[in-house]
């Protein structure tokens, strides 16, 4: 799950900003019993992997998080009337839980090495990576996913291969199931989410 600030525009700009968006993750996750497996916050955007409980929990989670989150945005840096904090709607797509499920968590908490801001991710404090390795104080409380996380994880954060980046870019471009192909066909079907697999372009015209 991916959502980006308004015009790329960095809205995470000091600690007290990282933390106040963590607050209301915890806070989240308490009034709707959401499970997150894994988080990056960074200065424009951020990357959740939540495990929804039950149906229509993700969309409540998600609308609440979001719109309290830019309600104290505005108020804290007294910008009430400038304008949209986010880009707009959320991204995210269904994520099979087996390596898959690893794959995405390794591109989440390796995202502060792609953009080169730390050498190693145990220096980024806003990420799941160091509560769950390195037993970070938060208020965020991490849940276990579907798959055991190997004991080598530190390794094995940076090893995503050219094929597993393209197929993770499409899924969070266009919501694609992301996972292997029968699975991926049968959460299509399953989840009505057949346009996600389309080609894009404008509809065929057929002859009436």
């Amino acid at each position: 799950m991916l959502n980006q600030a308004n015009g790329r525009l960095r809205i995470f700009k000091k600690q007290g900003d990282f933390e106040a968006y963590e607050r209301i993750l915890a806070e989240g996750v308490e009034r709707f019993e959401m499970r997150i497996c894994g988080y990056c916050i960074m200065g424009n955007h951020w990357h959740l992997l939540l495990w929804p409980r039950h149906d229509g929990d993700l969309s409540r989670f998600m609308h609440w998080t979001t719109l309290t989150h830019t309600q104290r945005y505005h108020r804290a840096h007294k910008t009430v009337g400038i304008g949209h904090l986010y880009r707009g709607r959320y991204k995210s797509f269904p994520i099979q839980g087996n390596h898959h499920y690893l794959t995405v968590l390794r591109y989440i908490e390796a995202n502060p090495l792609r953009a080169k801001m730390v050498v190693n991710a145990s220096e980024w404090p806003w990420s799941s990576y160091v509560i769950r390795h390195h037993g970070a104080s938060k208020p965020l409380q991490l849940s276990d996913g579907p798959i055991a996380i190997p004991s080598d994880w530190p390794e094995q954060l940076g090893k995503i291969s050219k094929a597993e980046r393209v197929k993770l870019l499409k899924s969070l471009e266009r919501g694609v199931p992301f996972g292997e192909t029968s699975w991926v066909d049968q959460a299509v079907q399953e989840l009505k989410l057949e346009s996600t697999v389309r080609r894009p372009g404008r509809p065929k015209k057929f002859p009436k």
